[in-house]
């Protein structure tokens, strides 16, 4: 037979569908419920950053548009938290315990940019010739990339992954 492996009551087949043991109640898997709502908001945050990013370093012949030479640290921040955001989304959409891990430090560095960048905003705004998503503490979004880390991390820690034990059928 195929292998199995069994993790916290749940049995997992081969292709990864969980059946739950006889007695036990299996619970919601990180990735679906409010996890799906928390992966999304990752999934805007992502592209929404890399698009800022990637607009804003991207050296468009404009009169208006502030270049890379002239704004290096924020248009470096900027792509920063874009990457952080990409690799959040998709640590968080997959279930393993190496994406819970990846998810986990993806979410505290988001923490730590937000909270350091927002607060170098405000001690040192002349740094900033460009906003950044992280910037004032992601006033230009409503907060939400504060808030964000937040939400998440509570998420993965309710998550936390299993032991998994193999077993042969």
């Amino acid at each position: 037979m195929g292998k199995r492996t069994v993790s916290r009551g749940r049995n997992h087949d081969a292709a990864g569908f969980s059946a739950a043991a006889p007695g036990t109640s299996v619970p919601t898997p990180r990735n679906r419920g409010v996890g799906m709502l928390i992966i999304t908001a990752y999934g805007i945050f992502a592209v929404s950053a890399f698009a800022r990013a990637f607009y804003q370093i991207t050296p468009f012949p404009q009169e208006d548009k502030v270049q890379f030479a002239d704004a290096p640290l924020a248009l470096s921040l900027s792509a920063f938290a874009a990457a952080v955001y990409i690799l959040a989304t998709l640590a968080l959409a997959r279930t393993s315990a190496t994406a819970w891990r990846i998810a986990l430090a993806a979410v505290l560095v988001e923490m730590a940019g937000v909270i350091g960048v927002g607060t170098w905003t405000l001690v040192q705004p002349s740094a900033f010739e460009v906003a950044t998503v992280w910037g004032f503490f992601g006033r230009d979004y409503g907060f939400i990339p504060l808030i964000l880390p937040f939400l998440g991390l509570f998420w993965l820690l309710r998550h936390r992954p299993s032991e998994t034990v193999s077993a042969e059928d």
